[in-house]
């Protein structure tokens, strides 16, 4: 009986089984990982698709947060309501002719994209992307089960002939896309396919999500109507609009706030705001007030300016490529956003050729993890925004170097 009194011993707990089949179908994203050994300052890193911090308006923030505080007091600071505050909300829906009530407020784009998930996908809904397409947008589906297909794109984004033959049949659930200036590509859906698409999709049935971080970030060419603008002509209401929306105003303004927004149909709204408050509530008060004081005066001229900035920084690395690239690499002609892409030689590995490159201090992301389903391994991202002129020159030629190094070995 002497043992009655002893502590009992802990059971040997296998905690890696205790996690749901859902958490375990999650995957570390594969460029927060790349940007872990990118982050010495010796690294000339075009592997991160960040906003230039110099260009954030510090001083224009500060002063919205004072008004904020002085117009409001502790109502800023307290807790607020789960679609989001009226008037962004009112701001946002005004620019799209649609109501506020088909707008929703989330914490970051990265946010909607996973409540979105979370509402519409059931395990094994055939989701269709672009290959390649957004990594974020693969990892916030994927605990949600879906069986991916992969559509083909070329410079002028997704191929709608191929999509078009894909669609009888596969009973797809939704489309995502990124029709402007793609993450990772850079590339455009022309203007004649995007109505094609909207078309095809309502004809299918098929739910069509555009993310559009990027859209007013042209510094050239001219603009393409959305995809939402288009579903919104077709359907004649925002309540039967297949397409859903989703917008945000880190890439524009700052994205330290994680102030974004989804524009959909009440049901598909409605959904999302009982997601959203099992998830967090609601978007930070004082941030989504702080955004409402900024986009009638602050958001256009810092538009321009970001636009300006990033033309200008596209413009030099692709001189510097044609410069100091080998001959046999590809790349792609951004007309705005942050990215282009590298397609290199069949026989290049791009995912193997990294630490080559970093050991002559550039960095950039792989392409395959961009893939659903695999490929991409001769692809490349570079992003040209949060780097300086003479970054890019110095980055450029370092990986020109490594490239010609590796085709030599072909």
């Amino acid at each position: 009986m002497a043992g009655m009194n002893s502590p009992l011993s802990p059971a040997a707990f296998d905690l890696t089984g205790t996690l749901s089949r859902r958490a375990q179908s999650m995957n570390a994203s594969a460029i927060r990982e790349i940007l872990k050994i990118t982050q010495r300052p010796d690294v000339i890193s075009f592997a991160g698709g960040l906003p230039a911090p110099e260009l954030f308006p510090l001083d224009e923030v500060r002063a919205a947060s004072n008004r904020v505080l002085d117009v409001y007091g502790p109502a800023a600071l307290q807790y607020s309501t789960t679609e989001g505050h009226p008037p962004l909300r009112e701001w946002i829906g005004a620019q799209a002719g649609i109501p506020a009530g088909n707008v929703q407020i989330v914490t970051g784009s990265q946010q909607g994209l996973d409540l979105l998930g979370k509402v519409l996908i059931d395990e094994g809904d055939v989701v269709l992307v672009e290959a390649p397409t957004y990594l974020g947008a693969l990892q916030s589906f994927q605990p949600y089960g879906p069986r991916y297909v992969q559509v083909p794109t070329d410079e002028q984004g997704i191929d709608v002939d191929a999509l078009e033959a894909l669609l009888p049949g596969l009973n797809a659930k939704l489309l995502y896309a990124v029709p402007n200036f793609q993450n990772p590509t850079g590339r455009t859906l022309s203007a004649e396919r995007r109505r094609r698409l909207v078309e095809l999709t309502a004809q299918h049935g098929v739910l069509l999500i555009e993310d559009d971080p990027y859209g007013q970030l042209r510094f050239t060419g001219e603009a393409a109507p959305s995809l939402y603008s288009l579903g919104l002509e077709l359907h004649g209401d925002a309540d039967r609009n297949h397409v859903i929306y989703s917008s945000s105003f880190s890439k524009t303004l700052v994205p330290g706030l994680r102030d974004a927004w989804v524009q959909a149909a009440a049901p598909i709204i409605g959904k999302l705001i009982q997601a959203k408050q099992g998830a967090d509530l609601h978007t930070p008060t004082f941030n989504q007030m702080i955004i409402a004081e900024l986009v009638d005066s602050v958001l256009p001229r810092q538009i321009e300016r970001v636009r300006q900035a990033y033309g200008e920084r596209a413009t030099l690395m692709l001189d510097r490529i044609r410069a100091d690239f080998p001959d046999g690499v590809d790349y792609t002609t951004p007309q705005g956003g942050m990215f282009l892409w590298l397609t290199l030689p069949e026989g290049i590995d791009t995912q193997a050729l990294l630490p080559r490159a970093v050991e002559r201090k550039v960095a950039y992301v792989p392409g395959s993890p961009f893939y659903a389903l695999g490929g991409g391994q001769n692809t490349m991202r570079l992003s040209y925004s949060n780097a300086t002129p003479e970054q890019i020159t110095q980055g450029i030629r370092a990986l020109g170097d490594t490239l010609r190094g590796a085709l030599a070995e072909l």
